[in-house]
């Protein structure tokens, strides 16, 4: 899942559905889907590394375009 700021990737097993990622996000790039988060508007994603920096278990890695 990219945008022309970055590319974001959600390792599934690692997500324990606390939706502090969805929370923290400025543009509404991640939703919840039962129990796991999925990038349901990856092309607003900012790469602001916000939904990395808040997940506690290491579940999303934002991958910034240079």
């Amino acid at each position: 899942m990219s945008s022309a700021k970055g590319t974001l990737e959600i390792i599934e097993r690692y997500c324990k559905g606390c939706s502090i990622c969805v929370e923290f996000c400025p543009t509404q790039v991640l939703e919840m889907d039962l129990f796991v988060v999925k990038a349901a508007r990856p092309e607003a994603c900012i790469a602001c590394m916000q939904c990395e920096l808040r997940c506690p278990d290491f579940a999303i890695k934002v991958h910034k375009v240079a």
